[in-house]
């Protein structure tokens, strides 16, 4: 199982200044020091049951944390959230009647290598299937674990070509793996690359870099990010616990980069599945980081993930908490990703109650139904 990342010193040498070289061996070492194949949960203090159990979870689906995030963790805690994202779970290898390979259609709507091209005006891209963290529930986890790819040039080069030849493509969303886990020039390689086909006009990026390994935001990583493009990066934190002083320092970066910052989280049994839960995290999303809360996942059907999974009423239930205790910037919204790419659909509760005509019962946050009668001008 090749468990490298796409680090310079692993192929790619990009940094042109002693300052760049000086941020570059930083999150290299803390790669370097945690996690990175199955034989390093040996260093871990789990138990010995436990151990066994985390390595043959392992083998089905790779496993690295880099040193920052494993530091978040609370050992004497079984049921610590970090410890439930990325440290493996016998559970893990109890398949459930339903559970899909690829549970929303990535591969059915993949005309050319490394791409993905479900809704009309955006696009998946696919530089690395490589990750800086491999989350125990990813719904990529068979290609993740199967393909092992990192990047080149020439293997984009399809993909490049087909979002060159579809003009109604607007919006290029590198994801993966983890794109901010290449070095810096592969970046600007492939920034430079999208942003010369003329239709496309914003570069949105998916990772959890900012979360677990928030050194590796360096202005190398950032210069290699700007140009023509209108840039996004949508972080993927789960629990108030992973913010700290770096990732804040991290995501202040990105923000005086002018980038703009949102979050998608996943709802987790047992690790967020609490209104004081989200609500912390939430808040903190916003008010600390500068980052929206744009999404919350209902659990994708990724194999052998059950026992994280919650209903979604009880999501529902979660949301509409949600809606009362916090300001409207502060609330994601609650959505499934559909099998089959069927897409991402809005899962909250409804609050209107009924209609008669121009008039509309509708419950407010209180709880109260309550008459709005239509008034608009003549049609």
């Amino acid at each position: 199982m090749n468990s490298d990342l796409d680090m310079p010193d692993a192929g790619i040498s990009d940094a042109s200044t002693a300052d760049e070289r000086a941020a570059d061996a930083v999150w290299q070492d803390d790669v370097r020091a945690g996690v990175r194949h199955v034989r390093d949960l040996n260093s871990l203090p789990l138990s010995p049951a436990e151990r066994a159990a985390a390595q043959q979870a392992a083998a089905h689906h790779k496993v690295r944390a880099p040193k920052p995030y494993l530091d978040l963790i609370d050992w004497n805690d079984p049921h610590d959230p970090i410890r439930a994202q990325v440290i493996p779970s016998p559970a893990e290898l109890v398949a459930t009647e339903g559970e899909l390979d690829d549970p929303i259609g990535d591969h059915d709507f993949s005309p050319v290598p490394r791409l993905t091209h479900r809704h009309a005006d955006r696009v998946l891209l696919f530089p690395t299937y490589q990750c800086a963290v491999y989350c125990r529930f990813c719904f990529r986890k068979e290609s993740l674990t199967s393909i092992g790819r990192g990047y080149t040039r020439e293997a984009l080069e399809p993909a490049l070509a087909y979002i060159a030849g579809h003009r109604e493509i607007r919006e290029v969303i590198l994801t993966g793996g983890d794109p901010l886990s290449l070095p810096d020039k592969a970046l600007g390689e492939i920034r430079a690359g999208v942003e010369a086909i003329p239709h496309v006009r914003l570069l949105r990026i998916h990772t959890r870099v900012p979360v677990a390994l928030p050194s590796r935001v360096t202005a190398g990583l950032v210069k290699a990010l700007q140009g023509r493009l209108m840039v996004t990066v949508v972080t993927h934190f789960n629990h108030a616990r992973e913010i700290t002083d770096a990732t804040e320092g991290a995501c202040r970066t990105l923000r005086q980069a002018g980038f703009v910052l949102l979050n998608q989280s996943v709802l987790l049994k047992g690790v967020n599945d609490t209104v004081e839960a989200l609500e912390e995290l939430c808040r903190e999303l916003m008010y600390r980081l500068g980052v929206k809360p744009y999404y919350l996942h209902h659990g994708d059907l990724a194999r052998g993930m059950a026992h994280r999974r919650t209903t979604i009423a009880e999501g529902q239930a979660l949301v509409s908490a949600l809606r009362q205790r916090l300001s409207g910037i502060c609330n994601p919204t609650y959505v499934i990703d559909l099998p089959e790419g069927g897409g991402k659909v809005p899962l909250a509760s409804c609050a209107i109650e009924g209609r008669d005509g121009e008039t509309w019962r509708i419950r407010g946050q209180d709880g109260e139904v309550r008459a709005y009668k239509e008034v608009v001008g003549a049609r």
